[in-house]
């Protein structure tokens, strides 16, 4: 059985966090000590490490308190939903990039960022030895293996979503046999 202190210290959090925790029901320490202290339990610690992984997730406290004691199955579900959310926040965050990309002026500021533009891409894939045509070849594997990833990519990189359409297209012509 271990303290609040001492779980506290354990997994890096702060005391008052785990009081919010118990306040919040969504973990009770298992009892008290001879000192009136609260004390987990190996099965409070087992729940609180579900707790940081959900939390580390992106999952809300409320969600969790529903979900903590629910099957993997329910859980997994929850995630899904959560990834679905997390994948339509980078769309608009990618809208936004591709916004404010548009609205700077001086060009030259693009390449202090992090920012990868297709033009920069292709350059890339040049200067490493690849053709138009080992470029294609790229892509088509690039859309065999993972095809929502190049999706993605290609998002990222501020293609339109016409030309997006006619590169996967091509790349999954390229795949039949």
């Amino acid at each position: 059985m271990l303290t609040v202190g001492q779980v506290a210290k354990r997994f890096q959090l702060s005391r008052s966090t785990l009081l919010y925790y118990d306040n919040k029901g969504v973990l009770k320490p298992s009892g008290r000590n001879h000192a009136n202290y609260r004390v987990y339990s190996a099965e409070d610690i087992n729940k609180l490490e579900r707790i940081i992984l959900l939390r580390n997730a992106g999952m809300p406290l409320a969600d969790i308190s529903l979900l903590i004691d629910q099957s993997f199955d329910e859980i997994e579900s929850a995630l899904e939903s959560r990834l679905l959310t997390i994948n339509r926040e980078i769309q608009t965050l990618r809208n936004q990039q591709q916004v404010i990309i548009n609205l700077i002026s001086n060009r030259d500021n693009l390449s202090k960022t992090r920012i990868v533009t297709k033009e920069r891409w292709v350059d890339m894939l040049s200067a490493a030895g690849l053709d138009e045509s080992g470029m294609w070849l790229w892509h088509r594997e690039f859309e065999a293996t993972s095809p929502e990833a190049h999706q993605d990519f290609l998002e990222s990189i501020g293609i339109s979503q016409a030309e997006i359409e006619m590169i996967r297209k091509k790349s999954r012509s390229a795949l039949k046999p």
